[in-house]
């Protein structure tokens, strides 16, 4: 968010939606890897959806084009792109893979997680009794 912030006050909205969408495809496409590699190694899990595995190959084949295309026609939007997507790396080793953390970053995490929560309405249930309407 606070990239986000900053290429918004500096930068103009077109160059915002090309880092965004740049994001966007690069995370579609692992996804969709994600998804043939399971189909792979996990052929027998439950699935609600099956789809032919042309579907996501002929995907794969049209995203690595885009993908391709985009880094040779702008590769400096896409290197910002990748390096908004790598800002997630400390936070995602300091709250989820750092296990024994001291009490003080734990409460710092719970108090900046329920910070968030409020601010953007998403706070979870409690699991509480339900209320009724």
């Amino acid at each position: 968010c606070l990239a986000t912030l900053i290429i918004m006050l500096v930068g103009d909205t077109y160059t915002l939606i090309n880092y965004v969408s740049f994001i966007n495809y690069l995370c579609y496409g692992v996804t969709i890897i994600g998804l043939i590699v399971l189909r792979w190694k996990k052929p027998k899990i439950f699935r609600p959806i099956k789809v032919n595995l042309l579907v996501p190959i002929a995907y794969l084949a049209f995203w690595a084009f885009l993908l391709i295309f985009s880094l040779y026609s702008e590769p400096v939007v896409c290197g910002v792109g990748l390096i908004i997507i790598l800002t997630g790396v400390p936070v995602f080793f300091l709250g989820v893979y750092w296990r024994n953390k001291p009490k003080c970053v734990n409460r710092l995490i719970e108090s900046v997680t329920c910070w968030g929560q409020k601010l953007c309405f998403v706070v979870y249930p409690q699991g509480g009794v339900a209320e009724e309407e």
